[in-house]
C-alpha cells in the first residue's frame, strides 16, 4: 500500500501561468516525510499542476530505483520525461560497496527508452562528500558526460560547492550540445561563463529568498533562449512558502519572481522558457 505525498503547509494554488511551461527538474518519487510514493499517485500532483499552467515536467531519477520511476512515470503519463542518472552523492558508496558497473550497466539501458531525454542528474557535489569521495564523483561525472553525447541526449549538471571543477570537467570531456546547470547556484560570473559556453541555466525557488541576490544578479545575465525553470521538488520551494514540501503547481511563483528581475513580461517569459524545453528535450 502507497501513501500520497503529504500537501501539509501547501498554500491554495497561485494563479494560473498566461502560457504554460514546464518544470525542468523535479523529484516526484520524493517527499520530506518518508513515505513510499508510487507511480499512480503522480495523477493528482501533475493535474495540479497543469491547472496553473505546468503542464510537462521532466522527472529525474537520482539511483537506479528513482531512474526506473521515472521511466515508468513517463511511460504512464503524457506530461512526463524522464532525466536519469547516479547522483554524484551516490557514487562514492557505489564504489565501496562493488556496486558501480551494475549500475551503469542499468542506468545505460534505461538511458536509452525514448520517453529519457535527459541524462542526469550528475555532476559534482563537494558539500556531503569529503575530499575521499572527489575522484570517484569526476569519473562519474565523466562518464555520464560520455554517456550522454553517445545517446544523443540533453546533459543535465548538479553543481553544489564545485563550480570552478564542474566547468573544468565539462571543458576536458567537452560538453554535450544540449547542457543544462540545474538548480543554477553560482553568481554572474558564473552565469556569464555559462552563458558564453551555450549552456542553459535553470533557476528554482531559490531565486525568490530575501538572502539570494546573487542568485538574481546571475539571472540577469542569462538571456531568454537559454533560461528553464525547475521546482526540484520536493525541496527548494519558493517564496513566501519556503519550508513547505514543493511540487509543480508553485513553479508560477518563481516565474513570476524571475520576469519581476528580468523586467519581462510574464507571457514573455513563460513562451521562452517553453520553447527552450521543447528545443532542449524535443515534444512530451
Amino acid at each position: 500500500m502507497t501513501t500520497q505525498p503529504s500537501r501539509r503547509g501547501i498554500p491554495e494554488p497561485p494563479d494560473p501561468l498566461p502560457i504554460p511551461v514546464v518544470d525542468n527538474h523535479t523529484h516526484l518519487d520524493m517527499n520530506r516525510e518518508g513515505l513510499e510514493v508510487s507511480v499512480d499517485d503522480l495523477a493528482p500532483v501533475l493535474a495540479a499542476g497543469a491547472a496553473v499552467g505546468v503542464d510537462r515536467v521532466v522527472q529525474v531519477g537520482c539511483d537506479v530505483p528513482g531512474a526506473r520511476f521515472a521511466v515508468e512515470a513517463a511511460e504512464r503519463y503524457a506530461g512526463v520525461l524522464a532525466g536519469v542518472a547516479l547522483h554524484p552523492n551516490e557514487v562514492p558508496g557505489l564504489v565501496a560497496d562493488g556496486r558501480l558497473d551494475a549500475a551503469y550497466t542499468e542506468i545505460e539501458r534505461l538511458a536509452a527508452h525514448p520517453r529519457v531525454r535527459v541524462v542526469g542528474e550528475t555532476g559534482l557535489d563537494y558539500y556531503r562528500t569529503g575530499p575521499d569521495g572527489v575522484p570517484a564523483q569526476q569519473d562519474s561525472f565523466r562518464w555520464h558526460i560520455d554517456l550522454a553525447k553517445r545517446l544523443g541526449k540533453a546533459l543535465q549538471v548538479h553543481d553544489r560547492d564545485s563550480h570552478d571543477d564542474v566547468l573544468r570537467v565539462l571543458a576536458e570531456e567537452g560538453a554535450p550540445e544540449r547542457t543544462v546547470m540545474h538548480c543554477f547556484s553560482g553568481g554572474p560570473d558564473l552565469a556569464r561563463e555559462c552563458v558564453a559556453r551555450g549552456y542553459h541555466l535553470s533557476f528554482s525557488g531559490t531565486v525568490t529568498f530575501k538572502s539570494a541576490k546573487v542568485l538574481r544578479d546571475a539571472l540577469t545575465q542569462t538571456p531568454l533562449e537559454l533560461l528553464l525553470v525547475e521546482t526540484d521538488a520536493p525541496y527548494l520551494t519558493p517564496h513566501p512558502w519556503r519550508g513547505a514540501p514543493n511540487s509543480p503547481e508553485l513553479v508560477p511563483l518563481t516565474v513570476r519572481a524571475m520576469a519581476a528581475v528580468l523586467g519581462v513580461a510574464v507571457p514573455t517569459l513563460c513562451e521562452a522558457l517553453s520553447e527552450n524545453a521543447e528545443r532542449l528535450y524535443g515534444p512530451w
